[in-house]
């Protein structure tokens, strides 16, 4: 037991990620996933919480609200409303017994917490790797899956977050680096993160990044046709019998809205909020996409035109695309009707504005208009770089180990230990 988590001092004092005498590493993850934006957070501690000043703690059992106003950092409690500065950690007397909850998501290790673009609460975890591993696996995968794909997935995570602790940007908890949940009670996945504890994935003795996707629909991809950067060895183009393929589907209707919704919406502004396309879930991604190009308050009429390019790469995925959205906006109480097109551009340009959760890959089968949609399908999820996280499950499924479904998804590289457990 770490009694007033002392450890974390030293994290506070040096601004690089901390190793324990057992040579396991701190990770700083900011909190956004779950929480959004928020303007107040609702806490809980399970156990005792100090912070950097020895005249505040949060007590055992206590319920607090954190929030925002006017730019400052308030903490509310069963004896009022307090104004805090504007960074604070709360560090817990006890690393392992000691939790603290989040909108009631459990956290362990240090949590600090600011104001962040002067109107939300931002939290960011500070933990021990391991334990946020912990976090990471079952969010990634299900965590009913066979022990050895686990595994698999554990090195590829534990191997992706040690080549981004020391990174230009913070680690998040969305899938813009790896999806960490919090505190983790999912037994299967504690199991294979403990089991694999310290081991990485190297070539020529040097972590790798350590890529991996959903699905790759039954071809892996080479990491110079996503990034642009130079071809890698261990991310080869091959064909993958392992993967499922993942087949998909998407609808996006020509027509959202009837045309004539700009002239009786100028007549009546209060049906604006009220306005939702045929594809709803599409046209949020959408407006969204519009809106960070610069206007205000989109509401999305029509797709002229969406298509996608012949061009393929060598593993069989759609290079680029062209789509026209036409839409209406208001600015300073004024009504506006405006249109973007983007011509035979790179498809990572368009996917964004339907979402990755809807169009699922570049890996595209066929792409159809009819009189009033345009249907693409495609096969896999995600960009299909290094290890298929379906891929992995199966071959677990037929015997193979850990090591093994990495020396497949990551050829030419070696399963290395970097630090052992911590003495007793």
């Amino acid at each position: 037991m770490k009694t007033l988590w002392s450890i974390f001092v030293c994290l506070m004092v040096i601004c690089v990620p901390l190793t324990t005498a057992a040579g396991e590493d701190m990770v700083s993850v900011k909190l956004v996933n779950f929480i959004d934006n928020p303007k107040k957070l609702h806490i809980q501690v399970q156990g005792e919480y100090r912070t950097l000043s020895p005249f505040f703690r949060l007590e055992k059992g206590g319920n607090y609200t954190l929030f925002v106003k006017k730019g400052k950092l308030y903490l509310k409690d069963k004896d009022g409303k307090h104004k805090l500065p504007d960074t604070i950690t709360l560090i817990p007397e006890s690393y392992e017994e000691h939790l603290l909850y989040i909108n009631d998501r459990p956290y362990q290790g240090a949590m600090e917490f600011t104001v962040e673009k002067g109107k939300y609460v931002r939290p960011v975890n500070q933990l021990l790797l391991e334990d946020y591993l912990k976090g990471v696996v079952p969010f990634e995968v299900f965590s009913t899956w066979n022990l050895e794909a686990l595994k698999a997935q554990s090195l590829a995570a534990r191997t992706y977050a040690l080549m981004h602790l020391n990174g230009e940007k913070q680690m998040n908890d969305t899938i813009q680096f790896q999806v960490y949940g919090g505190y983790s009670t999912f037994s299967k996945t504690n199991k294979a993160v403990e089991e694999t504890k310290g081991e990485i994935i190297t070539h020529n003795g040097r972590p790798i990044t350590a890529f991996y996707s959903a699905s790759n629909g039954g071809f892996t991809e080479s990491n110079a046709n996503v990034w642009g950067s130079k071809p890698i060895s261990y991310y080869p183009i091959k064909k993958d019998p392992y993967d499922p393929g993942r087949p998909w589907t998407f609808t996006l209707h020509k027509q959202q809205l009837p045309m004539d919704t700009f002239v009786w919406a100028w007549n009546a502004p209060d049906v604006w909020p009220h306005l939702q396309g045929k594809d709803k879930k599409i046209m949020k991604s959408m407006e969204s996409w519009v809106e960070n190009q610069g206007y205000q308050d989109v509401k999305i009429l029509a797709i002229p035109h969406f298509s996608i390019a012949d061009q393929k790469t060598v593993s069989h995925r759609s290079v680029r695309g062209s789509v026209t959205v036409t839409f209406m906006h208001r600015i300073l109480g004024m009504m506006m009707m405006d249109e973007i097109s983007l011509e035979n551009v790179p498809l990572s340009k368009i996917r964004p504005m339907i979402g990755g959760s809807i169009f699922k890959s570049y890996l595209i089968t066929s792409s159809e208009s009819t009189d009033d949609a345009y249907v693409v399908k495609g096969k896999g999820y995600g960009h299909g770089v290094g290890m298929s996280q379906w891929g992995a499950q199966k071959m677990a499924e037929g015997g193979k180990t850990y090591q093994e479904i990495v020396q497949f998804y990551f050829p030419g590289t070696d399963v290395t230990r970097i630090y052992e457990e911590a003495p007793k």
